[in-house]
């Protein structure tokens, strides 16, 4: 058949237009399939693929410690544990009840030099565990996808096994230390401290005399794609009082909740204090959209630009007022109230304060129910936070600083007034569906991070135990 010269033309330009189609689907295709295996080497950095666990003493230690179930007010049981393994190196111990069943267990290692000495500090009791949901018993101790399954593994029973490992380490060394080094596992941490740290503290001071330094938990370890990105060295925590407001009517609290609203953190920054100011540029690297707040906070301030930084760092340079849920008391009406107090701040001042804020409405303030001593932040200069940044550096090969908590505490905030300097680390790295663990279901750490915690403190205690070094 004879083409005319159009039918020619609209025939090339129909070639050239399939041909281009043609082509964007294979260039698309080809990107798919570049895309997909970008995707898998993504996934390749940062899905956890379980190593073979490696059974060692301390592990097994662990486990050990975990199957005993703490939760009822019988940390004696954890004193018995604990001794046995000092007896076991002939280490000398005492075991002190605060009441039936309420033990803590205590030993020193004497110095050379008096005063300067090394706590190491933990708690035996841990929070109810019921079984429901736990995809392994919470007091097995089981070993599953190279973790270590179990109430109390983070909180705190596998940070008492490496200061356990670091303590008995320097005993069979046979060195007198340069100073003393004590071993304190106390209770009654998660109910607030009565029969435990408070009860030595004002019946037993002799355990603490001498102290300079307490290791503790607390802390941060922020880790992407297995990698510690950030270690956070605890230094202090804000103050805490809490009680409630009330009222013969519904009406009246709501009136004064109105009134404490503005001091819910919604407010300008009340006091900036250097360890703040350190604190937010040290991590300031590893945020993305408050990086630039972060790294000078008071320029930040300066410029009107606090409202910018998301609640928790705003409530580092605060005092908070905050006001819970109403609920009926009998007669009467209640409302749970805190107040979160910045460290360096009388509590005090902060409760006449708030008495007159809701006076006006025919509000009053019931007993208190928790009234912490006080918050100090612990110096973040000093030769033994230099030592752990360096064993730290030295074990993850990562950035290290401070971390000041905003509405967690624990012991440390009865020692430090005492003018002991603490510091709370987890000294093994703990990812962030860990933590979710922590007085929830499922609790666990990850065996070969817990290994390498071990060997974090055993260097740090060592060190600081037979160094010459000033520590002061």
């Amino acid at each position: 058949m004879q083409l005319t010269p159009e039918r020619r033309a609209r025939i090339r330009k129909e070639r050239i237009f399939f041909s281009a189609i043609l082509v964007i689907v294979c260039l698309a295709s080809s990107a798919l399939v570049l895309v997909n295996l970008w995707l898998k080497e993504s996934d390749r950095d940062t899905t956890y693929i379980p190593k073979q666990t490696k059974l060692t003493p301390e592990l097994t230690r662990l486990q050990e410690y975990v199957r005993i179930d703490t939760s009822h007010h019988n940390e004696i049981d954890g004193a018995r544990w604990l001794a046995a393994q000092l007896s076991r190196e002939h280490v000398p111990f005492e075991i002190v009840e605060a009441a039936p069943g309420r033990a803590s267990i205590y030993s020193r290692i004497r110095g050379k030099h008096a005063g300067d000495g090394l706590l190491l500090l933990s708690h035996m009791d841990v929070v109810p565990a019921p079984p429901e949901h736990w995809t392994r018993p919470p007091f097995s101790g089981a070993v599953y996808l190279n973790q270590v399954w179990g109430r109390g593994t983070l909180d705190m029973k596998s940070v008492t096994i490496c200061q356990l490992e670091a303590f008995l380490e320097l005993a069979r060394s046979r060195r007198q230390p340069e100073h003393d080094v004590a071993f304190l596992a106390v209770a009654d941490e998660e109910s607030g401290s009565a029969y435990g740290i408070r009860w030595i503290i004002d019946h037993r001071r002799d355990m603490i005399d001498g102290i300079r330094y307490a290791l503790n938990e607390g802390g941060v370890t922020e880790t992407l794609a297995e990698r510690v990105t950030y270690f956070g060295i605890e230094i202090g925590a804000k103050q805490l009082v809490m009680f409630d407001l009330i009222a013969p009517t519904r009406e009246q609290l709501q009136k004064a909740r109105i009134a404490l609203e503005p001091y819910s953190g919604n407010g300008d920054a009340d006091l900036v204090l250097p360890e703040v100011v350190r604190y937010f540029h040290a991590i300031a690297p590893f945020r993305l959209e408050p990086r630039e707040d972060l790294d000078d906070l008071r320029r930040t301030i300066r410029e009107g630009n606090l409202w910018r930084l998301p609640r928790p760092y705003r409530e580092l340079v605060q005092n908070i007022a905050w006001a819970g849920a109403i609920r009926r008391e009998g007669d009467h009406w209640a409302m749970r109230t805190s107040l979160f107090n910045l460290p360096n701040v009388e509590p005090g001042p902060r409760i006449e304060w708030l008495k007159k804020t809701v006076a006006p409405f025919g509000v009053t303030m019931g007993p208190l129910l928790v009234n912490d001593p006080p918050s100090r932040l612990s110096s973040d200069q000093t030769p033994l936070f230099a030592l752990i940044a360096k064993e730290v550096r030295k074990q993850y090969n990562v950035t290290t600083g401070s971390q000041i908590l905003v509405k967690s505490t624990n012991d440390s905030r009865f020692l430090r007034p005492l003018g002991i300097v603490c510091y709370g680390m987890w000294p093994f790295p703990v990812d962030f569906y860990q933590t979710e663990g922590i007085h929830h279901i499922d609790e666990r750490v990850r065996a070969d991070w817990f290994q390498s915690g071990v060997k974090v403190v055993r260097d740090i205690v060592l060190e600081y135990a037979l160094s010459e070094a000033p520590v002061t």
